[in-house]
């Protein structure tokens, strides 16, 4: 069988049957992409000519162009999931990624924004959707619920009309693998979404009334700020963008950068900063550390422990500043 083959049998695989995220499956496929052009060049077309000495000369030839520990750690979760696919699927006898190991990548905290700074972007966001912009209306929601919730971009970008239970100040959100969850959110972020659902997503969507076309958009109609969509319709996106479709992780990431740029502080400026912001403030607050792990969609404990060293880092911190002995 035909390396190329194989491997657009097992991206459709992981697309369609096991329920990848979109952003998993764009990195396996720009992995194996560059893989079946390194194996090109060593001559390899056929799948018997996949092993372990090819799958390590790939690795060695990325890390000396001078990829991230990180990066190559994700290009061996890839080669690995594509090996244990071709084993399942019997187009091999083996995996031949078994053996691979992954380097070690430093561990690094992320970074957490302090309260005032969180103070500080909602009040200007506040004051923007106070002009009425059915825009900036938006953008206020998006960031009062990215705090409250501490969702994931892709979960926000994905979220429903009919996922907001406004009753009870809760979102209904898809996670990775397909899991759902159903996650609070404060009365400030209650109110942001109430008003742009009022006076901001029929603006919006209203802006796409005359492109029938374009995919996921549907201009207003009766029930639209309630939620209920009609009997059979396709489920409506909460947030839009600026032409009426349904917003991109690209226009959050944007929008998120945007205000932290105006805050001091290092490290990255993507709307995972208010993710790990918010889950290190729960913790700061004395909430546990399994209704944490839930509501962050976290499949394993030890995905949330990073944020009891990020507290512990703080109280230090805090600690050398205010204590006259430290």
């Amino acid at each position: 069988m035909k390396l190329d083959e194989a491997i657009e049998g097992f991206l459709r695989a992981i697309e369609l049957e096991y329920g990848y995220s979109e952003h998993t499956a764009r990195a396996y496929r720009r992995d194996l992409a560059d893989l079946l052009e390194y194996a090109e060049q060593q001559r390899v077309g056929d799948l018997a000519g996949l092993d372990l000495e090819l799958m390590r000369g790939w690795l060695w030839h990325r890390q000396q162009r001078g990829l991230a520990p990180s990066t190559l750690a994700r290009n061996v979760a890839t080669l690995k999931s594509f090996g244990s696919w071709l084993e399942r699927t019997e187009r091999v006898p083996g995996s031949p990624a078994s053996r691979l190991r992954a380097p070690k990548a430093p561990r690094s905290l992320p970074r957490v924004l302090a309260n005032e700074q969180v103070a500080r972007i909602l009040e200007r966001a506040g004051h923007r959707a106070d002009t009425g912009d059915p825009a900036a209306l938006r953008d206020r929601a998006i960031l009062e619920l990215l705090y409250a919730s501490a969702l994931r971009v892709s979960e926000l970008c994905a979220l429903p009309v009919n996922g907001l239970d406004q009753r009870e100040r809760t979102v209904r959100v898809l996670g990775k693998g397909g899991k759902e969850r159903v996650v609070p959110l404060g009365a400030p972020a209650a109110e942001a979404i109430g008003n742009y659902l009022e006076r901001g997503r029929p603006a919006l969507a209203a802006r796409a009334a005359n492109r029938p076309a374009a995919a996921g958009v549907h201009g207003p109609r009766k029930g639209e700020n309630s939620g209920a969509p009609a009997a059979g319709a396709p489920e409506r996106p909460l947030f839009l963008g600026n032409r009426g479709g349904r917003l991109t992780p690209n226009a959050v990431y944007r929008l998120v950068s945007r205000e932290l740029e105006q805050e001091p502080g290092g490290g990255p400026r993507g709307p995972h900063a208010l993710r790990h912001t918010a889950a290190t403030h729960l913790l700061d607050g004395g909430a546990d550390l399994r209704i944490v792990q839930e509501m962050l969609g976290h499949s394993s404990l030890a995905s949330t422990q990073v944020y009891t060293h990020v507290s512990t880092e703080r109280l230090a911190e805090r600690y050398r500043q205010a204590h006259p002995r430290a």
